[in-house]
């Protein structure tokens, strides 16, 4: 860049623009900054004529001060509203409440491809799709009393599997309150 008109002008007028910027953006740091982007946008401006150089120099300095200063504020709100919709550390999981998660869900996974293709479909019905007893006998052509009696084996092999794979898994072995009074070891 040569020392054209508003460059000259420029490097002549710097500490009172670093002055005016520090004390606008509170912070020696951030004025450099700025002088720094101010350089760059009058190197792109250094052949077309400015009638005040000075004033012009002064008028960008206040502009980028209030353009960063909004910038900052807009992050800080941005930051908030991020930092407020995160969960607590407590809300996370552990490492080893996720393996044992893990291993649970391909546990039931497993469970539900051992099992008899109506017993699966009536489980994933209820459960997963939410569909009441009395639509799901009507689906596989059974009873209501059909689809408990279904419910409740494919319930019991899932537990039946998740208490062996509890049981093959070191330190990760479901209590005796989960298996239920009849599981008792």
């Amino acid at each position: 860049m040569a020392d054209s008109g508003l460059t000259a002008i420029f490097l002549a007028q710097r500490p009172m623009l670093l002055r005016l910027l520090t004390a606008r953006l509170g912070s020696r740091d951030d004025a450099e900054d700025a002088l720094q982007d101010m350089w760059l946008r009058i190197d792109q401006l250094s052949d077309r004529p400015v009638d005040q150089p000075a004033a012009f120099l002064y008028r960008v300095a206040a502009n980028l001060a209030t353009d960063r200063r909004i910038a900052a504020s807009r992050r800080v709100v941005r930051d908030a509203a991020w930092a407020d919709h995160q969960p607590d550390a407590d809300d996370l999981p552990d490492a080893e409440r996720v393996s044992i998660g893990r291993s649970e869900w391909q546990a039931v996974e497993s469970a539900l491809n051992d099992m008899p293709e109506r017993m699966a479909t009536a489980l994933r019905l209820f459960r997963i799709e939410g569909r009441p007893q009395r639509d799901i006998a009507e689906n596989l052509g059974i009873s209501v009393s059909g689809v408990e009696k279904l419910l409740q084996r494919a319930y019991r092999k899932i537990h039946d599997r998740l208490d062996r794979s509890g049981e093959d898994s070191v330190g990760s072995r479901r209590p005796d309150y989960e298996r239920g009074p009849d599981r008792a070891d």
